[in-house]
């Protein structure tokens, strides 16, 4: 089924860019609404003025707000390269996805 919901709103226009390639590489359809609408604070209020990252299908919802919630947790420190558990490659341990393939690190 497909109703838009509204998955996260942030301050910061480039962690909403953030989950929005996450997301995409997990195949889920997304869009982002109030992009350019940051411009207006002060005249608006700040937080209606802030980005919104909305999943496109209804039946993704619950998968990206996994995806979500984990992208929010603190990241890995680890100095350890990390193998893709899809396409085998070897990446660096500061990357979160398979530079080759998009899969999100376990």
């Amino acid at each position: 089924m497909l109703i838009m919901q509204k998955l996260h709103t942030a301050d910061d226009p480039i962690f909403i860019g953030y989950l929005r390639s996450l997301l995409e590489a997990e195949g889920i359809a997304c869009n982002i609404r109030n992009e350019l609408l940051i411009g207006g604070s002060g005249e608006l209020p700040p937080n209606e003025c802030w980005p919104e990252i909305w999943v496109l299908n209804d039946d993704d919802f619950q998968r990206a707000t996994a995806i979500v919630d984990k992208a929010r947790q603190n990241p890995r420190i680890d100095d350890e390269p990390w193998q893709c558990t899809h396409c085998h490659e070897s990446s660096e341990a500061q990357f979160t996805a398979c530079w080759q393939c998009g899969t999100i690190r376990d």
